[in-house]
């Protein structure tokens, strides 16, 4: 029976109709196959808790081209990237084995593990990452250097974990000729179809990640250091502590990855062209408070452009479409001639209990929620649903774990509890059918590991934390230093495998190798290469 409007209206009826399609026997080995990478975060600091104000260690190769380990915005922030797998087991095991090595090489620094910073110096101290003297080096500083202006430094040191999943081409493949028997694809190419799909998945994330910040959130409480003298709605805890007392992810709050500029944009979710256009004219949008860093000082430049947005990634969403960058193009570009590849999820706080900061049990619920907001009904969203979006957003950030909190589920207020129930119903559905497909029963326990923190707000992670400070009588610094040590003797005393070793010692190498070729590279002004890149944007 083809999917009509009657069907389409009923998520239960669609979600059904994906189920039916992944039982099939040459689709269910195919759900095995979905794509994972991590990108983690993380703040080097000295022994005592302190930011480290060391220049990047020239052992763990060049930031501008080590395929492994880069920079954030500051010199001081690490980023390690694993490689694009089919395993979890194996995602998790290379982030380990390069948080070891980064480990064995720094010595008398340790790697922070939380999402909000260690104690920081005066905002002006806080080293901007550098990248070398090649063109494209210089313009990666500029552009941090215009998010200093814009944000100030100490908000750019807040560390996260990105994870990004794809779904292998084979299912799309499959999915998308089950959808043209039905007469949901006529006169569509592949690609065409698995665009919308993953706006459809978009949507439904945005709608529904407030979940996710209640259940992993991770950043309830901050050193005074952090805020710089910027208003805040805190509560103090301990003499240098500040904090929010039932706080999920202060991090993805008006203190982290928030910008009212921002806000006020309206970026269109309901279609890769819609997505594309509304995100350009951000970049093209002058505004006039930012025009002031547009000159020179010591002959330095100080932003990219005076629009609200300097380049795409300067927009804080808490998810992303992406495709793989090609040399000269812009991620728009990208986007736009070859559409989209994979997720990225953004809103994903650092686990301190964790020495790599996420585990296999969260991944796993974030497959089979992501394949819930894949496989559910995903109607158009508007500007008004939006800040629904927001206060959704707003409201669990900062009183997640309270009493009777509640969101905005179309024009009603539900209870978090009621509307995450509704939710469980559903992915421990697609949980099923992932064990079914694994041969397991660990994608369903995981969700029942999560679903429990519905109960008892004190599993979450962020009651952890305060927990733990509060039995311990330690600050939020002491708290994560001591982790920070016991996660440093663990990396120090590992023996990464002779082969995994090597190669990581190799992609070092070739990283200096491939930066001396950039830095040989110019030749063309630095305002001469700025002024190219910003007309092949246009």
């Amino acid at each position: 029976m083809p999917l009509n409007d009657e069907i389409i209206g009923h998520q239960n009826k669609v979600l059904k109709w994906h189920l039916d399609l992944f039982n099939q026997p040459d689709v269910t080995p195919l759900l095995s196959r979905i794509k994972h990478g991590i990108e983690k975060e993380g703040l080097r600091a000295d022994l005592s808790g302190n930011l480290a104000l060391t220049p990047h260690p020239e052992l763990l190769g060049k930031p501008l081209t080590n395929q492994w380990l880069t920079t954030d915005f500051s010199e001081s922030l690490l980023e390690f990237i694993t490689p694009v797998s089919e395993s979890i087991d194996e995602s998790l095991d290379y982030l380990f084995d390069c948080h070891s090595y980064a480990h064995q090489i720094l010595k008398d620094e340790i790697i922070w593990p939380n999402s909000m910073p260690s104690k920081l110096p005066d905002d002006i101290h806080i080293p901007i990452a550098q990248y070398g003297n090649s063109n494209i080096a210089k313009m990666k500083t500029v552009y941090r250097r215009g998010l200093a202006h814009r944000y100030g430094r100490a908000m750019q040191t807040i560390a996260g974990i990105h994870y990004n999943f794809s779904l292998p081409e084979t299912l799309w493949r499959k999915i998308f000729e089950k959808a043209k028997y039905f007469g949901q694809s006529q006169n569509k190419i592949l690609q065409d179809y698995i665009n919308e799909r993953y706006f459809g998945l978009i949507r439904n994330f945005r709608r529904n990640y407030w979940l996710l910040i209640y259940l992993f959130g991770a950043s309830p409480c901050v050193d005074k250091s952090f805020i710089q003298g910027r208003e805040n709605n805190l509560e103090k805890l301990k003499k240098d502590d500040l904090y929010r007392p039932n706080a999920t992810s202060l991090r993805m709050g008006d203190l982290g990855y928030q910008s009212k500029v921002q806000q006020s944009l309206s970026i269109c979710y309901n279609s890769l062209g819609s997505y594309i256009s509304s995100l350009s004219d951000a970049l093209k949008k002058p505004y006039k408070p930012y025009e002031k860093f547009q000159e020179k000082e010591y002959n330095l430049h100080q932003q990219l452009s005076p629009s609200i947005l300097q380049i795409e990634n300067e927009f804080y969403s808490p998810i992303r479409p992406k495709q793989v960058i090609r040399s000269g193009e812009t991620p728009l570009n990208a986007l736009k001639h070859r559409g989209v590849e994979y997720i990225e999820i953004r809103c994903l706080d650092i686990d301190p209990f964790n020495s790599i900061g996420i585990d296999e049990k969260t991944i796993k619920f974030l497959d089979a929620f992501l394949l819930y907001c894949l496989c559910d009904n995903s109607e158009l969203t508007d500007d008004k649903e939006s800040q629904i979006i927001s206060k959704n957003q707003s409201e669990i950030v900062n009183s997640g774990r309270g009493d009777n909190i509640e969101i905005i589920d179309k024009n009603s207020h539900k209870c978090i509890k009621e509307k995450s129930l509704e939710i469980f119903s559903q992915i421990e559905i697609i949980a099923k059918q992932l064990d079914k497909t694994h041969g397991s029963s660990q994608y369903l326990e995981s969700v029942k590991e999560q679903k429990l923190k519905l109960e008892y707000s004190e599993l979450t992670v962020s009651s952890k934390i305060l927990s733990c400070m509060e039995k311990d009588n330690l600050s939020f610094i002491d708290f994560n230093l001591k982790l920070a040590h016991q996660h440093a003797n663990l990396f120090k005393n590992y023996r990464i495998d002779d082969s995994r070793y090597e190669d990581l010692e190799n992609l070092i190498e070739q990283s200096l190798k491939n930066y001396k070729i950039f830095e040989q590279k110019n030749e063309i002004s630095f305002d001469q290469f700025l002024s190219q890149y910003f007309k092949a944007k246009n």
